[in-house]
């Protein structure tokens, strides 16, 4: 336990210690708890049902853009990751084996699923014969296993939650037209969905995902200046056509090996929001994400209640009418308890609704994040009950862009152009450093062993220049400056 003094709310305060805040956070505020076999997570509806929004973001923009759903086993051959030697290695280390079934021991051994890639290229193999076959558009929501050292909840977990895609291509553009639609997928769900603005790149060689030609990825800054992947797009080239024999004929009847694609983004994400956003006092969610976006708390006492819980009844059916996910929270405990418990659960907006507000036909609202008074309480807005169904819309539009440009703001000031070894090292502990690099892997296991490290991807955005190498002098690779920062 963190000798950090608790907060009120049970939680270690994230200012004083980001780990025992995040881990007792995802517990108190009834995310997740610990499974019974070591590196599992139960996922609690409360965090079930982020998952659920973000994924009907993710699976409304996959149909858009042509994709469809399809399931795959769990098990796979052993054999078939044999097939693929760079993939192989990759996944290795994290591999959990069947090696009995039904009570004897298996011919042969099967994994369970790390990720989809060879079974999905077996089952190509099968269903494409011919250019009229492609493109295939597969997206898979599954979940998968992969054998982590270090556990912690939705960041790293033995066993998590995610979509993968898996897609085919005639072309190698048509192929590369796909990992970075995909890819500007997810940037924008981050974006206009999670509020959390995004370092977007591509991975070094020695970071891309294992078996891919090249893999970029969505990077972002989390409250201790640690970077969060969050989400990956891979060009597969044809190694994994070549490993399992998908070819088709052309139209000019020769034989040809597909280019692929695959890309995800997991319960991960969940985690990513919880340190972009949260503070000492708990979650902070944004509305679009949020399984709650507005609380009607009613106070009163005595003969006072049922008038006020009456109204308040009718104004959160108002509210569910113009969209808005609401909940009346008539607990019989303090004002001061609920709210309370609603700002640890991230809750956007709470309404309040007392005696005299109902005498004057008016509501206060409070915002999670937002303008606070000099003793650090949240200005409450004054908002007539005949406005309201129109007005928290509007002002969950702005709650989300204030998230948004906070975090803008947060990272923006964390990231810094740097020159210097030494203003390296100090960087990467609190932010981003923006250097150059030769592309050397002994270099970049150097820098991690010094400094721990590693490099984010190297942006898309930023003007292109060339340098020397942060670590050994050598002239730079890539013709930007990348992104280096410690990482979770």
């Amino acid at each position: 336990m963190s000798a950090a003094k608790k907060s009120d709310l049970g939680v270690t305060p994230l200012s004083e210690d980001v780990s025992a805040w995040y881990n007792e956070l995802v517990f108190k505020a009834e995310l997740a708890d610990r499974g019974p076999a070591k590196g599992t997570m139960v996922i609690r509806p409360y965090g079930y049902r982020i998952w659920e929004l973000l994924q009907a973001e993710l699976d409304r923009r996959f149909k858009d853009t042509g994709h469809e759903n399809a399931s795959f086993p769990l098990f796979i051959p052993q054999s078939y990751l044999q097939r693929e030697a760079d993939h192989v290695e990759g996944f290795a280390p994290e591999l959990a084996v069947v090696t009995h079934g039904g009570g004897k021991e298996l011919e042969e051994p099967l994994v369970v699923r790390p990720t989809s890639e060879t079974v999905i290229g077996e089952m190509y193999s099968r269903w494409i014969s011919s250019y009229r076959d492609l493109p295939v558009l597969i997206n898979a929501w599954n979940n998968v296993v992969r054998w982590e050292l270090r556990p912690r909840i939705f960041l790293r977990t033995t066993e998590f939650l995610w979509q993968e895609g898996h897609t085919a291509h005639a072309t190698h553009d048509e192929a590369m037209a796909e990992t970075r639609q995909m890819f500007g997928v997810y940037d924008e769900v981050a974006r206009d969905v999670a509020a959390i603005p995004m370092v977007k790149g591509e991975k070094t060689p020695t970071e891309r995902f294992a078996g891919a030609v090249r893999t970029f990825t969505i990077e972002g800054m989390m409250r201790d200046g640690k970077a969060l992947q969050s989400g990956t797009s891979h060009y597969l080239g044809q190694n994994f056509a070549k490993a399992f024999d998908i070819t088709f004929q052309d139209e000019s009847n020769e034989l040809q090996y597909v280019h692929t694609t695959s890309w995800g983004m997991s319960t991960r994400m969940i985690g990513a929001i919880i340190l972009a956003h949260g503070d000492d006092a708990g979650l902070v969610l944004p509305p679009r994400l949020a399984p709650i976006q507005a609380v009607l708390v009613p106070i009163g006492r005595g003969e006072q209640v049922e008038a006020v819980l009456d109204r308040t009844r009718e104004l959160a059916e108002e509210l569910k009418a113009a969209g808005v996910r609401v909940h009346v929270d008539d607990r019989d405990a303090s004002p001061g308890f609920r709210f309370n418990d609603w700002e640890l659960k991230g809750v956007p907006l709470r309404i309040e609704l007392g005696p005299r507000d109902l005498e004057a036909e008016h509501v206060l609202v409070a915002h999670r994040i937002g303008e606070v008074d000099e003793k650090g309480r949240a200005v409450k807005q004054t908002v007539p009950m005949a406005e309201l169904a129109s007005r928290v819309p509007e002002l969950l539009e702005a709650y989300h862009e204030l998230l948004l440009e906070r975090a803008r703001g947060f990272r923006d000031g964390l990231t810094a152009v740097v020159d210097d070894f030494d203003a390296f090292a100090g960087q990467v502990g609190v932010g981003f450093a923006l250097a150059f690099h030769c592309g050397r892997e002994s270099c970049e296991d150097e820098i991690k062993a010094d400094t721990s490290a590693t490099p984010r991807c190297i942006p898309e955005e930023g003007e292109e220049a060339s340098g020397s190498c942060i670590r050994c002098g050598e002239p730079s690779a890539y013709g930007r400056r990348i992104v280096f920062a410690r990482a979770y």
